[in-house]
């Protein structure tokens, strides 16, 4: 199983050793592709061993980022955020073993996986608990969740409609005509069949999945394959989600419905009709209402939690079927990117899609949790930055 966009996390390498060698200095040069890049996720495969553990990328004597080395399967990676990454040049570190730190860290804690960054809570999987998987809270870099708490937990003031709105999650509507969105009688049911988890503190963790989809008469209508990476950086919080939609049990078609698909729902006090200042904009400068329904390549949704501006903000990847994605995002605070609600979204043409048996079709999503208002957080650097990540060069000195 593995669910990586080309070009979005995953970069090659040049160099290799004799097996044997004494524990290699590393350099790596890292170029810009046209826009300069700050806070930017990398996840390069090394060719080469290196102990597992934390490092620093390190160039000149007060600069460095955290950085760690991990195993997946046979191979070696190296994970970390970038800062201050010019459009053109490069900017040369070296790879220097660290203290460990907290970071990023992930702990199974029984069906689920609590994910803390500096040893305060981020999020949690939730596996079992309702008819599918789903991440509860999202917890912003001001300290405070910008997700909704209910239906998973009662706080006042907060609004208590579509309780199948569960903080984050991936489903649809219609799926061969079995409701998977909602948690109506006769729904169906995504149902985790294998998880590995890896915890790579300081810079990263990740989480694969695979999951059968279950009508109500107990037969499994499609597979997935997801791959859930977290990260941080000074001024937000990130999440890449991948993931593959498999016709493994025959034909499966994807209905034309706006309930759907990768949906987050954000804090009462966030959304727009709640009139504390909360916003929506999109990649095209569209606002609010005017952003449903339309494809743009991301949506911000912006607005006050606790006194202080922050925004959670979903880019869509380019390898993504049916990129740019149309919108499922309501000013009432629920927001989704949905390739499929044509109909619903005013088109003229049908959304619904069937894939042939044995067949799959992929989507990549990166979230980011941040302060302040979309200009603030240069949210159209952020996503040139994830669809045209730094290339990396890597050598021993």
């Amino acid at each position: 199983m593995h669910t990586t966009f080309p070009g979005l996390a995953l970069l090659g390498l040049a160099f290799a050793l004799t097996s044997g060698a004494a524990e290699p200095k590393l350099e790596f040069a890292v170029r810009g592709q046209g826009s300069a890049l700050d806070g930017t996720p990398v996840v390069v495969r090394l060719e080469t061993p290196v102990a597992v553990g934390p490092y620093r990328l390190q160039t000149g004597k007060d600069r460095s980022v955290a950085a760690s080395v991990f195993r997946e399967g046979n191979s070696t990676y190296l994970a970390a955020v970038l800062d201050a990454i010019p459009a053109e040049g490069q900017v040369v570190f070296n790879l220097v073993p660290a203290d460990a730190g907290k970071g990023v860290q992930l702990v199974s804690k029984g069906d689920d996986v609590e994910v803390t960054i500096d040893g305060l809570p981020f999020t949690t999987y939730v596996s079992r608990t309702g008819p599918k998987p789903y991440y509860f809270p999202l917890i912003g870099p001001t300290g405070r969740p910008i997700t909704r708490a209910f239906p998973m937990k009662d706080v006042a003031g907060e609004k208590r409609d579509h309780p199948h709105h569960r903080s984050m999650w991936f489903t649809h509507g219609m799926v061969n005509g079995v409701d998977f969105w909602s948690e109506q009688k006769g729904h169906g049911s995504i149902v985790e069949k294998t998880r590995s988890v890896t915890s790579a503190p300081p810079a990263f963790g990740q989480i694969r999945t695979t999951d059968d989809w279950v009508g109500p008469d107990g037969k499994v209508v499609c597979t997935d394959e997801r791959t859930v990476r977290f990260y941080a950086t000074p001024t937000a919080r990130i999440i890449d989600f991948d993931i593959s939609l498999k016709a493994s049990n025959g034909p499966v078609t994807f209905g034309d419905t706006k309930e759907g698909m990768f949906g987050v729902r954000v804090a009462t006090s966030m959304d727009v009709d709640s009139k504390g200042g909360g916003k929506i904009t999109n990649s095209d400068g569209l606002n609010d209402a005017a952003a449903w329904g339309k494809p743009a390549p991301w949506v911000d949704y912006t607005g006050p939690v606790e006194g202080e501006t922050v925004g959670i903000a979903i880019l869509n990847h380019p390898s993504s079927f049916r990129y740019p994605t149309t919108w499922h995002v309501r000013t009432y605070g629920l927001f989704a990117a949905n390739p499929f609600g044509w109909h619903d979204f005013g088109m003229k043409t049908g959304g619904e899609h069937t894939i042939p048996p044995g067949e799959s079709i992929r989507f990549g999503y990166r979230v980011i949790l941040h302060k302040g208002d979309t200009p603030s957080a240069s949210m159209a650097a952020a996503y040139e930055g994830y669809i045209k990540p730094p290339t990396v060069t890597v050598k021993t000195k």
